[in-house]
C-alpha cells in the first residue's frame, strides 16, 4: 500500500483560528539560523519554502541570541518579497539570565522594537507571548499585546507555551473586553513523541477559536528516524548547544513509536519525516506545524509531506501506539 497523494502545485492555506489571516499549513522555522545554518543556506530554504507555496516563518528573539532574526531580516525582499510572508515572531524569554520569563510590558516592548530593527520591517504578523511569567500580572502582558496591535506594529497576537489553564485565562480575559486584541494563535510543542497538549491545551484552543502552531513536529528531530542506530556526527544530539534538547526522546519507549514509524513509512513508500508531518499537520486543531529543517534538503523532503495524505488506519494506529494517558478530569467514568 503506498500513500495517497494530492500531486497539488501550490501549499494549501488554513484559516489562523477563528481570524480572518490565512497562512500556509506548514510553517518554516528558523531557530538554527545564524547557528547551525548559514546566511547562503538560510536563504535557500526560505526561497525553496515560498516556490512551494509556503508563507508562514516563524522566528523569536532568543534564537542565535537574536542572529535569527538578523539573518532573516537580510533575506526578506532580497530573496522573498516582505509582503508575501506572514512573520510569526515571539518575545519573553531570556536566554542567559536568571529570569527566564519576562512577560513585562516593559521587556516585551522593547523586545518588540528590537526585532523590528533586526528584521528591517515596520511590523510582524504575528507576535507571541513566548511563556507564561509568574511575576508579572497576566494583564500586564496581554496589555503589552494589545498595544503592540493598536500602534500598528503588529498584525495578530497569541501566546506560546502556556498550559490549557493559562490559554483559556488569557484568551477568555481578552473576549471580555471589546476593546482588547483576540488570541488567535498558540504554538506549543506537538508531535507524535509528545502528545501532552491534547489533555488540556489542544479542547481550549478549540473551544476559543486559537489555531495551534505546533513546533518540533518532527519530535526534534528523532522522528525522522536518523538516530535509530546511532547519532550521527552532524546531527543535533550530536551538538554540545543541543544535545540536552534532543536527549529526552531517545528514551526506550520513543524508539518503539520510531520503529513504528518507520515500518508505516516504508509500507506507505514515503519517509518518515513525511508520515510524521502528515500526522500532526492534520490533528484536530492544529494549523500548521512548524518546520525546523536545518539544511536544504532536509526542507525539500518535509515540504514533500504537503503531498501525502495519510490513510485512515494508518493514522489511527500511529495514534494508538503514541496515545497520551487520559483519564478524570479530562476523560468521565
Amino acid at each position: 500500500m503506498a500513500a495517497q497523494r494530492s500531486y497539488s502545485t501550490h501549499m494549501q492555506q488554513r484559516p489562523l483560528g477563528r481570524s480572518g489571516l490565512m497562512v500556509s499549513r506548514l510553517g518554516l522555522g528558523t531557530m538554527t539560523w545564524g547557528l547551525d545554518t548559514d546566511p547562503d543556506d538560510a536563504g535557500a530554504q526560505l526561497k525553496a519554502f515560498a516556490d512551494a507555496g509556503g508563507t508562514l516563518v516563524d522566528t523569536a528573539d532568543v534564537y542565535a541570541a537574536g542572529e535569527a532574526e538578523a539573518v532573516l531580516g537580510t533575506l526578506l525582499d532580497a530573496m522573498v518579497p516582505r509582503d508575501d510572508l506572514i512573520i510569526v515572531a515571539k518575545a519573553g524569554l531570556r536566554a542567559r539570565e536568571g529570569r527566564r520569563h519576562d512577560g513585562s510590558r516593559g521587556h516585551l516592548l522593547k523586545a518588540l522594537d528590537s526585532t523590528l530593527k533586526k528584521l528591517g520591517t515596520s511590523y510582524v504578523d504575528i507576535w507571541l507571548a513566548h511563556g507564561w511569567d509568574p511575576f508579572t500580572p497576566m494583564e500586564e502582558t496581554l496589555a503589552a499585546l494589545d498595544f503592540a496591535v493598536s500602534s500598528g506594529r503588529v498584525r495578530y497576537a497569541g501566546v506560546s507555551n502556556y498550559s490549557g489553564w493559562q490559554t483559556a485565562r488569557a484568551a477568555t480575559w481578552q473576549q471580555a473586553w471589546p476593546q482588547r486584541v483576540p488570541l488567535v494563535a498558540s504554538q506549543m510543542e506537538y508531535s507524535l513523541l509528545q502528545r501532552g497538549i491534547e489533555r488540556e491545551v489542544i479542547p481550549a484552543c478549540e473551544a476559543l477559536g486559537i489555531g495551534v502552531l505546533p513546533w518540533s513536529p518532527l519530535g526534534r528531530g528523532v522522528l525522522t528516524g536518523k538516530y535509530r542506530h546511532d547519532r550521527p556526527a552532524d546531527s543535533r544530539a550530536a551538538q554540545p548547544h543541543f544535545e540536552r534538547f534532543v536527549l529526552p526522546y531517545l528514551r526506550p519507549h520513543c524508539s518503539a513509536i520510531v520503529e513504528s514509524l518507520a515500518t508505516a513509512a516504508s509500507g506507505l513508500c514515503v519517509t518518515p519525516t513525511e508520515i510524521a508531518l502528515a500526522w500532526v499537520r492534520d490533528r484536530p486543531g492544529v494549523t500548521a506545524p512548524i518546520l525546523g529543517a536545518r539544511t536544504v534538503a532536509q526542507l525539500m523532503t518535509a515540504l514533500q509531506t504537503e503531498e501525502v495524505v495519510l490513510p485512515a488506519e494508518i493514522a489511527q494506529a500511529l495514534d494508538d501506539v503514541s496515545a497520551v494517558g487520559l483519564s478524570y478530569p479530562e476523560l468521565e467514568g
